[in-house]
């Protein structure tokens, strides 16, 4: 891990740096302010230069050049945006060659070369990031901890302190650049990185290099448990390091039922070459099931905990704990407390059972949880455990799915021969468009279970002895369709948008509805809307109301009717701040008279102000949109990093609007916007 010096130690007068300093060319190695850096330096002209540093202020320019592997570069050869740093510490050995530490302290650019000999000098001006304080850099310095966090989890060579320690880092360019320096970025990105001068930009970038370099931690996560498994022995002198360190990360895979949770743990089972056990926490309330009853009790046995690994014949299996979400507390204890130790590396080698009453070491075992959702997850228990979140399927995904896995298996289950049915890729698709909605495979696999074994009835009774699943074959075997496609509408009526929403099941596209009648400047919600919602749907109103003359609207209108504003599928509770956007859009275009654009969704929050602010859910969401065919997406400029997680095929039909305030969002969903802007472009 790259050193760095606290802020307050690296607070300096800026004025005390001199405008002409000597250059330092550094190979394959870009210097950040804050940082303390080791270096090498042989080369005559370098080590000329911080003898003559050392004379003078210990002052020097930290400048990357652009092809390691020249000696001596010249200017042209090195790139001009670097770092003023003080020299700290040095050490000759015999050789002429010196080692020393430098300290980072502020962004220079070079204004022009004063000369190559005896060393590269320059004038420079140096030029602080611009840092723009508020509640987007408070929100991109969240996201940055939250992913490091992740990442550290997943790495042995690091010690987990350092995850507690980017919590109390509140200075944001100290935090952005002691995260950026330990990234592994590639030398050409962190001098990118480096020259960008926003802050917020800054972040930006570096958020979507964490966010790719997470789907690569996990690999090599299980690529150490391997390796350390097959070398057990060599390090059997180590064994408390390879514990607390290479075992001790606990996977948790969150995402909605059906998107192959369980499946991806006996995956990495057999990847381990391990044996798999699992355990449902559903609706546990009793403390007694994980640590067992005392054998005093009438009926007294083991925990679950200790069951399953006795079931599974060995003591380091893939051990998955499912629907860790939904344990109970009740009179009879809290087993998620119970949880805490067995899912603490640092205690769960001496972990006890009631019923057994001597320590068992539980440290060997590989501990993998599911959930739906996190919310509902205790926070203790939460932070013992890395997050990974598994979404929903395009449709696309989903046929290669039922092709390549579901129909082999229920051909097997259902005593099929391969030949004897085949499923046309029109026919899987109706089954997947009009007989489930769900964001996995779940109820998909027991459709084509169906279909099967309606295959079998006419093959037992000799009616056929090949069957083509056509679309219409598909309508015969399932009836009536469960499902009408789920799709975009195209709106005609003022006082409707499409907003996108995140439900237990993954990504759905809803309509909020305004209409207006006479009354006194009200506001009627309805549709089961939670508490945020319905703050979401006043703020939209008011905003509304008070941009009626940029939206040309007549002012007196909101003081002569009421406004009813409803989310269809009233049954169904909703709550979030995500559908803002969409509310201030059908509001402005009841009052306005200008129909939405049947083709776009949107999500994001609104503020008073007319700023959107990001959301979560931005995949499954993007996802459903894909499903309904909706062509554009309203979104949150601040969520745009997230767009790299979308499958290729839906990145290159559906076009992506990223906005930062709600006028923005306005001009491009409302149709009267649109055409006003072509007319005036044809002109």
């Amino acid at each position: 891990m790259v050193s760095f010096m606290q802020p307050q130690e690296n607070t300096r007068r800026l004025s005390e740096i001199p405008e002409d300093l000597p250059i330092l060319s550094l190979r394959n190695t870009v210097a950040f302010p804050f940082m303390m850096l080791p270096l090498s330096v042989g080369v005559p002209r370098s080590v000329r230069l911080i003898e003559d540093a050392l004379k003078g202020g210990h002052l020097i320019g930290l400048l990357a050049s652009k092809d390691g592997s020249i000696d001596e570069p010249v200017p042209g050869q090195i790139y001009e945006i670097g770092t003023v740093a003080k020299v700290h510490h040095v050490v000759r050995n015999h050789e002429e060659h010196m080692h020393i530490v430098v300290e980072g302290i502020e962004r220079f650019r070079v204004k022009h070369w004063l000369g190559t000999e005896p060393y590269l000098r320059a004038h420079i001006a140096l030029c602080p990031d611009i840092v723009e304080p508020g509640v987007d850099l408070d929100a991109l310095m969240h996201s940055v901890r939250d992913l490091a966090k992740q990442i550290i989890v997943l790495l042995p060579n690091l010690p987990q302190e350092v995850g507690s320690f980017l919590d109390h880092v509140e200075e944001p360019r100290y935090l952005f650049y002691m995260v950026a320096a330990n990234a592994r970025l590639k030398m050409k990105t962190t001098q990118q990185i480096l020259e960008i001068d926003h802050l917020k930009d800054k972040y930006e970038v570096l958020i979507s290099h964490l966010m790719r370099e997470k789907k690569d931690r996990i690999i090599e996560y299980l690529a150490v448990r391997k390796l350390v498994r097959e070398r057990e022995e060599e390090f059997k002198h180590e064994k408390d390091v390879v514990n607390n360190q290479a075992m001790g990360a606990i996977l948790c895979f969150v995402g909605p039922p059906g998107v192959g949770k369980t499946s991806l743990g006996q995956s990495i089972a057999r990847a381990l070459g391990r044996k798999f056990t699992r355990m449902s926490l559903g609706g546990m309330r009793d403390e007694a099931e994980i640590r067992g009853h005392r054998r005093t009790y009438i009926g007294a046995m083991p925990g679950r905990i200790i069951q399953a690994v006795k079931r599974a014949g060995t003591r380091n299996p893939v051990f998955m704990l499912d629907e860790v979400d939904k344990i109970g507390t009740d009179w009879r204890g809290d087993p998620s407390s119970a949880l805490l130790e067995v899912l603490d590396p640092a205690q769960n080698h001496a972990f006890r059972d009631h019923y057994l009453d001597f320590d068992f070491d539980l440290s060997d075992v590989m501990f993998i949880t599911t959930a739906n959702q996190l919310e509902t997850i205790p926070p203790p228990l939460r932070d013992r455990m890395e997050t990974i979140h598994l979404e929903g399927y395009t449709e696309h995904e989903k046929i290669h799915i039922v092709k390549n896995f579901l129909v082999v298996r229920q051909l097997k289950v259902n005593g099929l021969r391969k030949e004897e049915v085949i499923f046309a890729d029109d026919a899987l698709r109706k089954i997947i468009q009009n007989y489930t909605r769900e964001v996995g495979v779940r109820t998909l696999e027991r459709q084509i279970g169906t279909v099967c074994r309606k295959v079998v009835v006419k093959i037992a009774s000799g009616e056929s002895i090949h069957e083509e699943i056509t679309p219409t074959a598909v309508r015969e075997y399932l009836k009536k369709e469960k499902f009408e496609s789920e799709a975009s509408e195209i709106i005609e009526v003022p006082g409707i948008a499409t907003g996108l929403a995140v439900t237990a099941t993954g990504g759905d596209i809803l309509f909020i509805e305004a209409t207006r009648m006479a009354g006194k400047g009200s506001l009627t919600l309805t549709g089961q809307l939670g508490d945020v919602m319905r703050e979401s749907a006043q703020i939209a109103h008011s905003y509304v109301r008070s941009k009626t003359a940029q939206l040309g609207i007549n002012s007196e209108d909101f003081e002569k009717n009421d406004v009813h504003l409803h989310v269809p599928a009233g049954a169904i509770p909703k709550d979030g701040p995500s559908a803002g956007i969409a509310m201030v859009t059908a509001i402005a275009s009841l009052f306005s008279g200008k129909p939405v654009r049947g083709d776009v969704g949107m999500t994001g929050e609104v503020t008073l102000r007319g700023r959107v602010l990001p959301v979560g859910g931005i995949k499954m969401k993007i996802l459903a949109a894909h499903r309904a065919g909706l062509t554009t997406v309203i979104l949150p400029q601040k969520n745009e990093v997230d767009l790299e997680e979308l499958p290729e095929e839906v990145r290159s039909t559906v076009n992506f609007m990223p906005v930062e305030r709600i006028d923005e969002a306005l001009f491009f969903a409302l149709t009267s916007y649109e055409k006003e802007n072509k007319k005036d472009t044809e002109k």
